[in-house]
């Protein structure tokens, strides 16, 4: 079995404003640089490969991490947002409603106009795990930790999480030859002591 320890990216000017971000490259902000260096892989971990998605926030995040060779991969993007990139939750269920909410109760099979839903990401990343040879970390999304939480827990993403996710925090998964993922500890700190 592969131990993989997911990490979400810093925050973003459009994290503070509730923007959907998807595959914009939203570059990590002054704040969400700042916070980061009161943060790290812990010791434990040093021996994992690291990967992180092909946004700059995500490449950025770990660089500040771990300052360890990256290995960037498309699978690890972010949730396609389609034409609800840049918008607020919020505001969209005020101006479209009914449909939004409808859409938004198809948890797995959600998906926004032009978009991706959060099944198309689990099928984008059931290849990459069955890849995975090594322990490995991922710094990633919240869209794409979501879709693996999904799996793990076996949870059809309505209703609430199977877990409050601390998103400052590292998750750990267990991954077998066959892809197929089970949690093993959630909201590591990644505080530096």
């Amino acid at each position: 079995m592969i131990r993989l320890l997911l990490i979400r990216h810093g925050k973003t000017d459009w994290n503070a404003m509730k923007k959907l971000q998807g595959r914009r490259d939203i570059p990590l902000s002054d704040t969400g640089r700042r916070a980061l260096a009161s943060f790290h892989i812990p010791a434990e971990y040093d021996g994992f490969k690291l990967y992180a998605s092909p946004l700059s926030r995500a490449e950025e995040t770990a660089k500040l991490l771990s300052g360890r060779e990256i290995f960037t991969d498309p699978a690890l993007i972010e949730m396609d947002w389609g034409d609800w990139e840049g918008e607020v939750v919020a505001e969209l269920r005020a101006t479209l409603g009914a449909d939004f909410i409808e859409n938004e109760a198809r948890g797995r099979h959600m998906q926004p106009p032009g978009g991706e839903s959060p099944a198309m990401v689990m099928d984008r990343l059931r290849p990459w795990l069955r890849d995975l040879r090594t322990d490995s970390i991922a710094v990633t999304h919240k869209g794409v930790i979501r879709a693996l939480a999904a799996l793990a827990f076996n949870w059809d993403m309505t209703g609430k999480p199977p877990v409050s996710f601390n998103w400052t925090a590292g998750h750990l998964f267990e991954v077998s030859e066959a892809g197929d993922v089970r949690p093993l500890q959630m909201n590591i700190s990644l505080e530096r002591e």
